[in-house]
């Protein structure tokens, strides 16, 4: 439980981090509650700043090297990056909408300027972006993908084949198609590391959060469930159910738990109830027993599962530990509380039952008994039946405790287990 206590608390790795108002500006328009449509639509919001980014440099170094020769050109990167920062007001109408007429604008635009600079100023190289679409739309949309991306290799293949090679603005200046395709390329390669990068780091925060929800999901059902049984419900075992010949299973009851806890706050009736219960854990853990639950201020655990005699011994072990624990206990409010156990040991029925909050638990003579041990026990003392005390002989000192009629089950002589040999 300590381990699943503290995959709770911790805080969680979130991959590299950006600055909180990086993170904010890419999380525009972002309403979604579906984390994967949310990483795609960050995606596309990084593709529209990068494009936007793009195109006002191209009108800035436009606009130095000749403003009014490439008016034509300015208008529409000025329009362009317009267009592209308004692309994050898109997502809330639609997963893809943002993602469609983003691809639209970049093909449409891209396609003007390559017939207005011809294809000497080789910024066709931006239609060999065209593959971090899939970041846009993801596996899941395959085919949205694979549309566009064969109108984007269209579209290439068309300036290619019908765009003029200098183009109609100011076409007989090789310098400025030489500054021009620099600029594409830098660009480009800029522009593919900022989507790769962001891509990969939404990868790696996925990966995390993927990773701590396996460990919490391992750790809840290690909680729950003794190691052997997890293991074999992880493998794939539908139906869980055991024949144990030899279980001895334990009750431990806090006598005048109820009396002692009525005008108690509750944050100090439970604060008492888990320090205990973690104690009775760990002594379960120590001594090889598995602890099957808690009903109220009652504990109950078993062992035996592979091997009677050694889990016998074992749970005798852990009833003289849980009652030296229970000494060094404070006590509840002014009230000093004891322990009542209760020993039984016989053939039981094991195995996992339900479907919401299923639960691995015991049934048979062997929990019947070792119930009865308890309810007729006397508070301080473990109350065990004979045929407990017999399978552990050698091990353990024992006093009589009589004979006791047990509802249901007949008469029986039972013991008090008063310390290890």
């Amino acid at each position: 439980m300590s381990r699943l206590r503290d995959l709770l608390a911790r805080v969680p790795k979130t991959g590299p981090a950006l600055p909180d108002w990086l993170e904010r500006l890419l999380a525009k328009g972002i309403v979604t509650a579906d984390p994967n449509t949310a990483r795609r639509q960050r995606i596309v919001n990084v593709a529209a700043l990068a494009a936007a980014a793009n195109a006002l440099s191209h009108l800035v170094i436009n606009a130095l090297y000749d403003f009014a020769g490439l008016a034509i050109v300015n208008v529409y990167n000025l329009l362009f990056a317009a267009l592209a920062l308004s692309v994050p007001r898109l997502h809330r109408h639609g997963d893809n909408v943002g993602a469609i007429v983003l691809v639209l604008a970049i093909l449409v635009g891209n396609l003007f300027v390559v017939f207005a600079l011809g294809v000497a100023s080789d910024l066709h190289i931006y239609f060999t972006l065209a593959g971090a679409m899939l970041f846009f739309f993801g596996v899941e949309n395959w085919k949205l993908f694979l549309g566009f991306f064969v109108l984007a290799a269209a579209t290439l293949l068309f300036a290619l084949n019908f765009a003029p090679v200098d183009g109609f603005v100011m076409p007989y200046d090789g310098t400025l198609r030489d500054m021009l395709s620099s600029h594409a390329m830098i660009n480009t390669i800029i522009i593919n590391a900022a989507m790769i990068f962001y891509a990969l780091t939404a990868l790696r925060r996925a990966e995390l959060e993927l990773a701590a929800q396996h460990a919490r999901s391992e750790a809840l059902i290690e909680t729950v469930m003794p190691t052997a049984i997890a293991s074999r419900l992880k493998a794939g075992e539908e139906r869980i159910a055991d024949r144990i010949e030899m279980l001895s299973v334990l009750f431990a009851d806090l006598a005048g738990f109820t009396a002692a806890a009525r005008d108690r706050p509750p944050e100090q009736v439970v604060a008492y109830l888990d320090d205990l219960v973690r104690r009775f854990d760990a002594l379960c853990a120590e001594h090889g027993v598995e602890k099957i639950k808690t009903i109220g201020d009652c504990y109950m655990a078993a062992a035996g599962f592979t091997d009677g005699r050694d889990g016998a011994v074992a749970v005798g072990r852990l009833a003289l530990a849980m009652q030296a624990a229970m000494a060094n206990t404070p006590p509840l409010g002014t009230e000093r509380l004891e322990l009542r156990i209760g020993i039984g040991c016989g053939p039981a029925t094991a195995g996992v039952i339900g479907d919401t909050r299923f639960t691995y638990d015991v049934w048979g003579d062997a929990v019947n008994v070792a119930a009865r041990m308890e309810s007729h026990g006397e508070p301080g003392r473990i109350h065990v039946t004979e045929a407990f005390a017999s399978s552990v002989c050698g091990h353990f000192s024992f006093a009589e405790a009589g004979i006791v009629e047990l509802k249901g089950i007949g008469s029986h002589r039972t013991l008090f287990l008063s310390r290890e040999n």
